[in-house]
């Protein structure tokens, strides 16, 4: 497939903070509700790359889940949307994965597919491509806690939270502090991000996942969500 050598996962930055956001500047969080539904997040915006992963929300494990089923293909389920890090620094949910990409250079172009990965975006500028993203990902080789470029820019940071096939088939619970992570990759603490993304993709290497998602959320505190 011919490719803008910008990269698709690039458009992904931009098209994430374009647009209005659903709460404007300086707007107080307080009183919104900043846990995300699987209903809800089916309902988000799609970025389709290279075919488009299937999104459906499913019974899994007694709980209702986002499935992202990737057959060599990419898209994002992204909201654009102000929040507040000061009010909800801790971004936490659960994921779940089928397998892992077996043999794939993460670093390289053509091994930037991942079984599953969460997006926080971040304006820097008036301009579409001035955004910085963390990318939280579940690694196929790349080991826990490792960071890393993506291979196409560099204005995108990649963090394996979970590696290999250890825990594949297990839920995972996640809890990050965006504004931290924002200062270890890229310098300097965020405040605030502008968009948020979530996504399984197998385009580049031509290989298939599946995930799932659940207990999307921003929060005040640390405490990790309760998976099923």
């Amino acid at each position: 497939m011919t490719r803008h050598p910008l990269s698709t996962r690039r458009l992904i930055l931009a098209a994430l903070c374009a647009g209005p956001t659903l709460v404007g500047a300086g707007q107080s969080l307080a009183d919104e509700a900043l846990h995300f539904s699987p209903e809800e997040i089916r309902g988000w915006s799609t970025r389709v790359f290279a075919g488009e992963t299937e999104y459906r929300v499913v019974e899994l494990d007694g709980t209702q889940a986002l499935r992202a089923r990737a057959r060599r293909q990419a898209s994002a389920k992204y909201l654009e949307r102000e929040i507040d890090l000061g009010e909800t620094p801790y971004l936490q949910w659960c994921w779940r994965v089928s397998e892992v990409h077996e043999g794939l250079d993460e670093t390289k172009k053509s091994g930037d597919d991942y079984p599953a990965r969460v997006y926080v975006a971040r304006k820097t500028g008036l301009l579409p491509w001035q955004v910085e993203s963390v990318n939280y990902v579940w690694a196929s080789s790349q080991p826990a806690g490792s960071a890393w470029p993506n291979a196409f820019t560099d204005r995108a940071q990649l963090l394996a939270l979970q590696s290999g096939d250890a825990r594949v088939g297990e839920w995972v619970a996640e809890v990050r502090d965006v504004g931290a992570d924002y200062r270890r990759l890229f310098g300097s603490r965020a405040t605030r991000i502008d968009g948020l993304a979530l996504m399984s993709d197998g385009d580049n290497a031509g290989v298939d996942a599946t995930a799932w998602f659940t207990h999307l959320a921003f929060s005040a505190s640390p405490t990790p969500p309760s998976c099923p």
